[in-house]
């Protein structure tokens, strides 16, 4: 069965808000792809219950819960809860927090990019040692050890690291900007 497919309309203007981003978040958050992206697909239509989410989606109520309380933890998804007056129960009421995702978005784009700029730096600031097994020296564990791998016990060669500077150069973030 085709889905339908949903428009993705934020409350909340900012350069990291777009469907690929939410659903990447969503994903890296729950750790659940498929089902997050049709619980999200649920949140953005309207403020809905999680018993109509699983019974639009498929998924079983519980896994409808669990996804929806790890995005609640992470601050994407919020509910207001509403007490029925005849059952004297509690029906929560799910929707999307979209200022909440575009923080996110945006601090884990920086965090990406410091990682990549500080690996760039070490990468060109540091010489490296390896032996044929693959392990990895900066110049000052090397000479500690005398350019014999403590592992494998094998001669430490030098390691021209200009491909692994050129390769961290050209990664980009998992996460787009919008232009």
């Amino acid at each position: 069965m085709a889905r339908k497919k949903i428009e993705y309309n934020f409350d909340y203007d900012s350069k990291f808000l777009n469907e690929h981003n939410v659903k990447k978040l969503a994903s890296n958050l729950t750790h659940d792809a498929s089902n997050s992206e049709k619980i999200l697909d649920c949140l953005f239509t309207a403020e809905v219950t999680d018993e109509q989410i699983a019974e639009a989606t498929g998924i079983k109520l519980n896994f409808v819960r669990k996804i929806l309380y790890k995005m609640f933890d992470a601050g994407i998804a919020n509910y207001t809860r509403k007490k029925d007056p005849e059952t004297q129960w509690f029906t929560y009421y799910w929707k999307f927090d979209s200022r909440k995702a575009a923080k996110i978005l945006e601090k884990e784009y920086e965090k990406y990019n410091n990682e990549i700029k500080e690996s760039i730096e070490f990468e060109e600031n540091n010489m490296f040692f390896v032996c044929p097994n693959g392990c990895r020296y900066p110049f000052d564990e090397a000479t500690e050890y005398r350019f014999m791998c403590p592992k494998c016990n094998e001669k430490l060669e030098f390691q021209d690291n200009s491909e692994i500077i050129e390769n961290l150069k050209n990664l980009e973030s998992l996460y787009t900007v919008n232009e």
